[in-house]
């Protein structure tokens, strides 16, 4: 697999992979022009977005509606080591969702394959959230 780096003016830096082009940018503070997300912002996303397949899969496979499910994603911020120190992923499941479920669907949130190629130092922490 080969991705194409290039830059489209000012601040802005794309990628070319699979067919399809991403847009990045910096934030106006840091010289961009705010009209992407910046790279770091999707490396977020790619987190959550992998996680969250993980699970539609596993709720696809049971046949449960994954029309009200969704996943949010927080993180803490080590300010001495200047990195993240935790990703937490909350996977609101909606009324009925079944409780012997829990354990197995964060099991599987946590076998994404953009969280098994974190460094083991950052935490993460998955939880399911009821209404």
């Amino acid at each position: 697999m080969s991705i194409e780096i290039y830059y489209t003016g000012n601040r802005k830096v794309n990628a070319d992979i699979d067919g399809f082009t991403v847009a990045t940018d910096q934030s106006v503070q840091s010289g961009g022009d705010a009209s992407a997300p910046t790279p770091f912002s999707l490396f977020l996303a790619s987190l959550g977005t992998c996680a969250g397949i993980y699970v539609k899969s596993f709720c696809d496979q049971r046949g449960i509606d994954t029309a009200e499910l969704h996943i949010s994603m927080d993180y803490q911020y080590d300010q001495a080591q200047k990195m993240i120190a935790k990703f937490i992923i909350n996977i609101h499941v909606p009324a009925g969702f079944p409780d012997q479920y829990d354990a197995a669907v964060i099991k599987t949130a946590s076998l994404c394959a953009v969280k098994r190629h974190l460094n083991p130092a950052i935490e993460n922490e998955i939880n399911i959230i009821r209404p």
